[in-house]
């Protein structure tokens, strides 16, 4: 061989073996057998698949439907679901409850009392209950609720609150012809003007705070009704007792009697408790914004009632009539007899209780007619 032949031969091996060097395999990638971003297919391009992975995956596509549908919640208008809150938008929200599709809560929908946007309410990544409004529409779209849930629960507490007879404290937002609005639970409820009592007019009371009783609550016809003044006369009832002498104002006649206004809540003077004697009407003896004495004779918790009497007080029948002053002069001594009456005839009938012969039971008799036989 000759030196030019063992020269080339040489220099073909070392090519060869520089080749092979894991240096030059680095380079030789990156030159013209390297790959272009766009030849590379996505790990989930259909141009990778081929059919054969179907045919081997164990299952066919009619069965993978099927296991979906198996895994369906079904979802029904009125369910209550857990859902995750993803995205926030103008008109409401984007809910996941795991359905096909998610679901969207309308921004009416967020809460039963107002708020200003969404996101006083929800936010990204909250979990929480939602109702189901209605079936899904075309797109396969669950519409919920926060409000419904809300509201249901109202519902539920203020007639708890009824139940227990409790006694609320509520804003007035609004007041109408027939009274004034506020709301309890998020619910609206109304107290109707003959059920306000308070020194100030009616329209002058928004963004009062009134203690207030349940007069009616109806779910079905959406009636929440309340009473300001029966919340009042509770309280106050609290500190009276029948026979007590309390000092009030006219606040108005009626044909039927007169109203008075003894610290704050309201009392009749029925026309009959005026005087033994006969009246045609209450003008006759009194008149708006008048001073007298009148005495407690029924305190009505229940209906938030307070009777009045000063004919009880009268020393002589007819002095209402012709010198009143001579009977608040003497109201606390003639209450005193009005109570010692009263509490002579509630021992009266204890004494006639106690002497009652007791009703013979049908056990009693069975019991004699057995020891008689015997």
């Amino acid at each position: 061989m000759t030196e030019s032949s063992s020269q080339v031969t040489n220099h073909t091996r070392d090519d060869s073996a520089e080749a092979k060097s894991p240096q030059n395999q680095l380079e030789n990638s990156n030159s013209a057998d390297s790959y272009e971003e766009k030849d590379i297919p996505s790990a989930d391009s259909s141009s990778s698949r081929r059919n054969a992975d179907l045919e081997n995956a164990g299952f066919t596509q009619e069965e993978f439907a099927s296991l979906l549908g198996k895994y369906d919640y079904n979802f029904k208008p009125g369910d209550l679901v857990k859902g995750t809150v993803f995205a926030l938008e103008p008109k409401g929200a984007m809910i996941d409850i795991g359905a096909k599709t998610a679901a969207f809560m309308p921004v009416q929908e967020v809460s039963i009392n107002r708020v200003e946007g969404l996101s006083d309410v929800l936010h990204p990544s909250e979990s929480r209950e939602f109702f189901i409004m209605s079936e899904e529409n075309e797109d396969g779209q669950l519409a919920l609720s926060i409000r419904r849930i809300e509201y249901q629960r109202a519902w539920e507490r203020v007639r708890q609150l009824q139940k227990e007879d409790a006694t609320i404290y509520s804003e007035v937002f609004a007041t109408n012809r027939g009274g004034a609005l506020v709301r309890v639970e998020g619910l609206r409820g109304f107290i109707p003007g003959s059920h306000i009592s308070a020194r100030k007019l009616k329209e002058d009371l928004e963004g009062e705070y009134l203690p207030l009783k349940f007069l009616e609550v109806d779910e079905e016809r959406n009636r929440l009704v309340l009473s300001h003044r029966r919340a009042l006369v509770e309280k106050k009832m609290n500190r009276l007792e029948v026979g007590e002498v309390v000092v009030g104002s006219v606040k108005g006649i009626k044909p039927y009697g007169a109203f008075i206004d003894i610290g704050g809540v309201s009392g009749l003077l029925h026309i009959s408790e005026i005087s033994h004697e006969h009246i045609e009407t209450p003008h006759n003896v009194l008149n708006v914004s008048d001073q007298m004495k009148v005495m407690i004779i029924d305190l009505d918790s229940e209906r938030g009632r307070i009777s009045l009497s000063t004919k009880a007080l009268e020393p002589e029948p007819g002095d209402m009539l012709t010198d009143p002053q001579k009977v608040f002069s003497k109201a606390e001594e003639m209450a005193a007899k009005y109570k010692q009456m009263l509490f002579e005839q509630t021992d009266e009938i204890e004494e006639a209780e106690e002497t009652a012969e007791p009703t013979e039971t049908p056990e009693a008799a069975e019991t004699v007619i057995a020891n008689s036989e015997s």
